[in-house]
């Protein structure tokens, strides 16, 4: 039954107008806040209506505006972790660093509070049998247009893409969604993977170590295609060494795309 309801909305998302506007701020309610670790957190954020959707295409993101420390404006963009089949709410998984200016916003903000956001932006814009296969190069919270998209393909009994994700963080701690992500390849084994690099392992650990190299890239990455494209999304080193790996491993530019 969920299945034929999930397929019935996607057959009619082209009909529904969505909550975003890409000239003006538009305020949500935060109305819960879940602490996943000991600075990441999830925000759900009610829309207008129980009945009412987003309208973020699948891979671009939304402009959040707030205040930093010293009660400055700044803006900063995110992609959220729901679709727009996930009707009356959206959700954002934030990481808060201890000097990020958006990040002192997010750590103040309580339930009850808004949150002003503009959109859709961004270059990328999926669309179901789009490639054969998607390689994903994420690090740290990079992950969230990943999760975006792998979960609008997966969840699409039409779409039969597959996806190999490599996940790069710090420590074991610093993985996002990994409960999500580890529930997605286990109910998806013949269409997504995941492979998480570690820079600091722990003892136990059986997944990479160090930085992703070519060789991982190689080994859990679909071979250069024309219908083959790979998706990076990572603190700007990374994304550099990235296009270095893939250039080198004879990815041309129109295999690959930067979030």
């Amino acid at each position: 039954m969920y299945l034929c309801l999930k397929l019935i909305f996607l057959l009619f998302m082209d009909y529904i107008v969505g909550c975003l506007d890409s000239e003006n701020f538009v305020e949500f309610k935060l109305v819960k806040r879940t602490q996943l670790s000991h600075n990441v957190a999830s925000f759900k954020f009610a829309l207008p209506t129980p009945n009412s959707v987003l309208g973020l295409p699948i891979g671009q993101h939304m402009s959040c505006r707030g205040k930093d420390a010293a009660g400055d404006e700044v803006v900063k963009a995110y992609t959220p972790t729901t679709l727009d089949s996930d009707i009356g709410y959206f959700e954002l998984v934030i990481k808060m660093y201890p000097q990020g200016r958006m990040s002192h916003h997010f750590r103040e903000l309580k339930e009850g509070d808004y949150l002003a956001v503009k959109g859709p932006k961004g270059r990328f814009k999926y669309e179901p049998g789009q490639v054969r296969a998607f390689g994903m190069l994420a690090g740290g919270t990079g992950i969230t247009p990943m999760f975006q998209v792998a979960r609008a393909i997966l969840e699409n009994p039409k779409d039969k893409t597959k996806i190999s994700l490599i996940y790069a963080n710090v420590t074991y701690d610093d993985i996002l969604l990994k409960d999500q992500l580890d529930g997605l390849a286990r109910t998806y084994p013949d269409q997504f993977s995941v492979y998480y690099v570690l820079n600091q392992p722990p003892e136990s650990w059986d997944g990479g170590v160090g930085f992703v190299s070519q060789e991982m890239i190689q080994a859990h990455c679909p071979a250069p295609a024309p219908d083959v494209k790979v998706l990076r999304c990572g603190p700007p080193p990374m994304n550099k060494a990235m296009a270095a790996h893939l250039q080198a491993l004879g990815y041309t530019p129109a295999m690959q795309f930067q979030f």
